[in-house]
């Protein structure tokens, strides 16, 4: 549990414009800043928000009352993915075995990021969002489509490629229903070390490590966009 007796390890993802600190015990509790300074407090700032998010999965993480309680253990180079606004680079833990309880943990914690996304859209249905840099301006619907589409994505990455026809569902809810069951399907095939590491043309799959900590970044993101601009 997340409290003030037991320090809270966080990576610094440092680029040449934008900084990412990233609890590494907490999946989607990442902020970013224009500097490592910047990026720890908005981290901190952030905690109650995280907090509340896990409230639905009944885990037990409480916000640190004090900044001190982020203790930084590791420092990595970003790079242009960074500098656009996304952590983007692994760990050199992201490729230790998971355990079982683990696994569960991380599903737990997609689990109440996807309600966390999904309690703020329909909070903001029928709303007009404020517009914003966030997001560029995307109404409520679009944003829907990107964080779709980017599940899509990321679960590409970790090695399940899903076709037209699985994907482009007529509603948005059902889309979305549909690709986070293939998540979790496939989450747990990589844990058990069935999917290669390296996709058929060579490339470089995700670990599941890094998979859950990107994937739980980007739904929480959104979905605090969504709270921001509609509030």
């Amino acid at each position: 549990m997340a409290n003030d007796a037991n320090p809270i390890e966080v990576c610094l993802e440092v680029g040449k414009t934008r900084t990412f600190a990233v609890a590494l015990d907490w999946p989607g509790w990442c902020r970013g800043g224009r500097d490592e300074a910047a990026a720890l407090h908005a981290l901190y700032d952030y905690g109650p928000r995280y907090a509340r998010a896990l409230q639905m999965a009944q885990l037990q993480f409480r916000a640190p009352s004090e900044a001190s309680a982020l203790v930084v253990v590791e420092q990595i180079a970003g790079n242009t993915t960074t500098d656009f606004g996304a952590p983007n680079v692994s760990l050199s833990r992201d490729a230790e075995p998971v355990h079982p309880a683990e696994l569960q943990r991380w599903q737990d914690v997609l689990q109440a990021c996807w309600l966390t996304f999904d309690s703020a859209v329909q909070a903001a249905t029928r709303q007009t969002l404020r517009k914003g840099p966030r997001g560029g301006g995307r109404d409520l619907t679009k944003i829907i489509e990107h964080v779709h589409g980017v599940d899509v994505s990321y679960l590409a990455s970790l090695g399940r490629q899903l076709k037209p026809d699985e994907s482009d569902e007529a509603e948005p809810s059902q889309a979305l229903a549909h690709v986070r069951h293939a998540i979790v399907a496939t989450l747990i095939t990589a844990v058990r070390g069935e999917i290669p590491a390296r996709g058929p043309r060579g490339g470089v799959r995700w670990t599941p490590r890094y998979f859950v900590r990107r994937l739980a970044w980007h739904e929480l993101d959104h979905a605090w966009e969504i709270q921001d601009r509609a509030g």
